[in-house]
């Protein structure tokens, strides 16, 4: 017996697992153990921990006369084998006698202090990893499943799911790998580590790692936006006047900045100061595109950014990448138009505003419904000028024959010069 103590000792000193949740996990295998040999009685199972026995007792209750030789013991024999002091009604515990049965306790008591081991680590990691998401998790590269990748973090595994990975980003087994951990869900075989390369807040905690300012709270990240891979966004403000917030972010000849972009395996990052006026923000989001002016309409949460010709592709950027992230770092709707188009808008508004019960404030109203131009007007449901104008259908009708008359007008007269389009 002396040798089950030293078993828990290695245990508890080997896993780090609570000693009392051991003893109490073999108290219950006992009692398992012994009611399948005995029947469901009231048993009860302790540890002796200077002896390292486990005793079993089955508590009786004290009567003047036994009916039921399972649960009771009459007084004179409870007083004589047991307690000299109990009183009837007493509950006595009556130590088992073992005997055979100490072979399949055993049994029992090994399976289940190993079920309560395996349940003891998994709270133990739970509760290690809980507290972590948010963090980077370094690891190495186990194994690939069905495309999500299998990370060794030393203790336990967690999982890069396809969907978090960058498609650009090849592992092999025995890698090294770097990942925001997002998160720590509960499972039945055990707590599950899920993992991220593709998350915004990957990038800001590199950034938290590679500028100091940015740890201490100099620097705060306002926002982040990506397209993994090839393209990120940070909005950053500084919160002391001496410190610049994006050259602290670049770093010497771009020291701070480059490993990032290392760890992202070349993705390239903008770093833009973040400003609480929009329309500053919209023209710092947008570098490096150089920006005219800016309308806005808070009531939709979305402006109109108006660039010269030769800035309108770069204010785009590749395949859209730039006004994409530009619109995700301030969560506003940005439409990006040129300053001939801005040009040709401001004419279309003036035709709209000639017709009959037209003014600025209902043809804005008009363009937020996508409605831009008198064509757009003629062929939208009456039923939507209706509501966008808060007008009756008849009213919209109306509108809706005046707006095609101008426009058939207007076509006549880009054939026909000598024709009057005025309506």
């Amino acid at each position: 017996m002396k040798e089950l103590n030293r078993i828990l000792d290695q245990v508890v000193r080997e896993k780090g697992i609570d000693r009392e949740i051991l003893v109490d996990a073999l108290e219950q295998a006992m009692v398992t153990a012994a009611r399948k040999k005995l029947g469901n009685r009231n048993l009860e199972a302790q540890f002796d921990e200077e002896t390292g026995r486990i005793n079993i007792f089955e508590y009786m209750t004290v009567v003047e006369e036994v009916t039921d030789s399972y649960t009771e013991i009459d007084l004179e024999e409870a007083r004589e084998k047991y307690d000299p002091a109990c009183e009837v009604g007493d509950e006595l515990g009556v130590p088992v006698e073992l005997g055979d049965l100490s072979r399949i306790i055993a049994q029992v008591a090994k399976q289940v202090i190993i079920q309560k081991v395996r349940e003891a680590e998994r709270d133990i990691i739970y509760n290690e990893f809980i507290d972590r998401r948010g963090e980077i998790i370094n690891g190495i590269v186990q194994r690939v499943e069905k495309g999500d990748i299998i990370v060794n973090l030393g203790r336990t595994d967690a999982v890069l799911p396809h969907g978090e990975q960058v498609r650009s980003e090849n592992y092999r087994q025995g890698d090294r790998i770097r990942a925001l951990l997002l998160k720590v869900q509960k499972e039945s075989k055990g707590p599950q580590l899920i993992l991220s390369r593709t998350h915004p807040e990957f990038l800001r905690k590199l950034f938290d790692i590679e500028v100091p300012e940015v740890r201490e709270g100099v620097i705060e990240i306002k926002a982040c936006a990506r397209e993994p891979g090839e393209r990120a966004k940070i909005a950053v403000e500084s919160h002391n006047s001496d410190v610049d917030p994006v050259g602290a972010c670049v770093g010497v000849r771009g020291s701070r900045v480059r490993g990032v972009v290392q760890e992202l395996k070349g993705e390239r990052v903008d770093i833009v100061v973040w400003h609480d006026d929009p329309a500053i923000y919209a023209s710092n989001a947008l570098s490096p595109a150089q920006i005219s002016r800016v309308l806005i309409d808070e009531e939709q949460h979305a402006m109109t950014v108006i660039v010269a010709e030769d800035q309108l592709s770069l204010a785009i950027g590749k395949r859209g990448q730039n006004v994409k992230l530009a619109a995700r770092l301030m969560g506003w709707r940005l439409d990006i138009i040129s300053e001939e188009e801005s040009r040709k808008r401001d004419e279309e508004k003036r035709k709209m505003m000639r017709l009959p019960g037209l003014d600025p404030l209902k043809v804005a109203r008009l363009v937020r419904g996508n409605v831009h131009k008198l064509e757009d007007l003629a062929n939208s449901p009456a039923s939507l000028v209706a509501e966008t104008l808060e007008i009756t259908e008849d009213a919209a009708n109306a509108l809706k024959a005046a707006a095609k008359q101008a426009f058939e007008a207007e076509v006549i007269a880009a054939t026909d010069p000598g024709v009057d389009e005025t309506p």
